[in-house]
């Protein structure tokens, strides 16, 4: 485990700062602005909490409190969001930016899936935590991560084939 002196939060920032912003952004369902306003509060509890985490584990602190914050704030109904007169075009065959528009088609699908279900997917899969961090975590038993991981990832592949009837 790495040790971060009392004097080392600036240290910690810096070399987890994009790391953090990943997780928050997938926890968020890609929506960079919220992602960012959910690391930078996290960051802020951890700064009251840093004498005491600092020689402990202060990254599995920020992590949890950014999966407790994401789903608190997943509760809210508006976030904001403005309504466009046009939609975006979208990639044709052998288009360069074919990776990036995957890539938004997954953060889009994550942005469906249940709070605790998405912050399972993204702990366990994306971070590559093991079960037991990921319940850890979440603040629940390992089976119970397991569900959720495992309900996110099977509901993922019906949005992702296509297969989900959009009732409306």
């Amino acid at each position: 485990m790495e040790r971060w002196g009392v004097d080392g939060f600036d240290a910690f920032v810096a070399a987890r700062w994009s790391s953090l912003l990943h997780v928050a952004r997938l926890l968020t369902g890609g929506d960079r602005q919220r992602a960012e306003d959910l690391v930078q509060e996290a960051l802020v509890k951890l700064w009251f909490a840093w004498p005491r985490i600092a020689e402990q584990a202060p990254e599995a602190y920020v992590r949890q409190v950014l999966v407790r914050m994401a789903a608190r704030s997943a509760r809210r109904r508006w976030w904001g969001e403005r309504p466009v007169e046009r939609l975006p075009d979208r990639p044709g065959p052998g288009d360069l930016s074919a990776a990036v528009a995957e890539r938004s088609r997954l953060e889009a699908a994550l942005a469906l899936l249940p709070p605790k279900h998405r912050a399972a997917v993204v702990l366990r899969y994306c971070e590559d935590l093991s079960e037991a961090q990921v319940a850890e975590a979440l603040g629940c038993p390992v089976g119970t991560a397991r569900s959720h991981a495992s309900r996110g990832v099977a509901r993922l592949r019906q949005i992702l084939s296509g297969t989900v009837r959009h009732l409306g």
